[in-house]
């Protein structure tokens, strides 16, 4: 049977009558919906302050409670997303630069769907990654500098090209790149295998279009895993039917893919910031425990703990000067 619609006030009337929320200011509450939705709102976020049984929320929850994890979820996709966008950039960086280091500057080469590791199962794939490359640098362009590159010079070099590019697209061209790229990427990232870091790249992607998208965070799972790294172990994360139950799929595994995507430096700083938000939400939110909130974000008991525990090797370092990457040993 379809969803009936409400007004805002007979929204209101549902959510204290029917279903037992706490609504101190209902001019208050009624702003709040009529700016965020009753679906982004309530429908994102009740369950966390319901009785699974009963469908009720729990006695003395209140609207601004629920408010309150709305914008700590928000908060959530900015940190996150702050640094994928280094993740982002730096995958960029390399793959443009070991692209041309391969086959040149010319436009034609990473257009070119034999430049690619095909095979009789990827070849669909090659093949709609390179129309969706086109289609990226066609003019007219929204992007000023596409148009002007392909306009004066008639050719749009990938390093160019990588900033009108989604990560989405820059994901696939990691994969279906030939094996000794794949292999000179992943060595800067601290030793992780081909397969590893394109698993790893995966999540994230994925990841960075939820906090693009403005999509539900906290307790974001996808159907790709990443693989199982050192840190699993480290952390002592439980096993159940032979498989690690958190950081495979989850918001954690996410976390670990940026212990080894991103430098020390930053991760002490989104760790550090990310613990600000926890306890903060925590506080705001008297009816959500602590363990509640940790197992629906797939987080460990222990996941503050991560820092303890090295990486693989030290990474390489990479600076760019002048559109050209410049390599120096670590």
């Amino acid at each position: 049977m379809p969803k009936k619609f409400f007004t805002y006030k007979q929204q209101l009337n549902k959510l204290q009558n029917e279903k037992k929320l706490t609504i101190t200011d209902p001019a208050y509450a009624e702003e709040v919906l009529e700016k965020l939705s009753y679906y982004s709102l309530i429908g994102g976020y009740k369950n966390l302050f319901k009785h699974p049984a009963s469908d009720k929320y729990i006695y003395g929850v209140t609207f601004e409670e629920i408010v309150a994890f709305y914008y700590f979820d928000e908060e959530l996709r900015t940190l996150f997303l702050k640094y994928i966008l280094h993740v982002e950039r730096h995958i960029k960086s390399m793959i443009s630069y070991y692209f041309c280091e391969k086959y040149g500057e010319n436009q034609l080469s990473y257009l070119d769907e034999h430049n690619y590791n095909i095979s009789k199962k990827n070849l669909y794939e090659v093949k709609r990654l390179v129309n969706s490359l086109e289609k990226s640098i066609a003019v007219p362009s929204n992007y000023a500098y596409i148009t002007h590159h392909a306009t004066t010079y008639g050719n749009v070099p990938l390093w160019v090209a990588m900033n009108a590019l989604t990560f989405g697209q820059v994901s696939k061209m990691y994969q279906y790149a030939p094996t000794d790229i794949r292999t000179k990427i992943s060595k800067r990232f601290g030793g992780l295998t081909e397969k590893q870091l394109h698993q790893l790249i995966t999540i994230v992607a994925r990841c960075r279009n939820v906090c693009a998208h403005g999509e539900r965070l906290y307790s974001f799972r996808i159907r790709e895993t990443i693989p199982d790294m050192p840190l699993h172990d480290k952390l002592k994360i439980s096993k159940r039917k032979g498989q690690f139950v958190s950081g495979k799929s989850d918001l954690f595994a996410v976390v670990i893919a940026l212990r080894y995507l991103i430098g020390n430096e930053d991760f002490k700083k989104f760790k550090r910031e990310l613990l600000h938000l926890i306890n903060n939400i925590l506080k705001k939110c008297p009816h959500v425990s602590k363990d509640q909130l940790l197992k629906n974000m797939g987080f460990p008991e222990n996941w503050n703990k991560i820092l303890r525990y090295k990486k693989l090797k030290k990474p390489m370092l990479l600076k760019l000067e002048a559109s050209v990457l410049i390599i120096y040993k670590a």
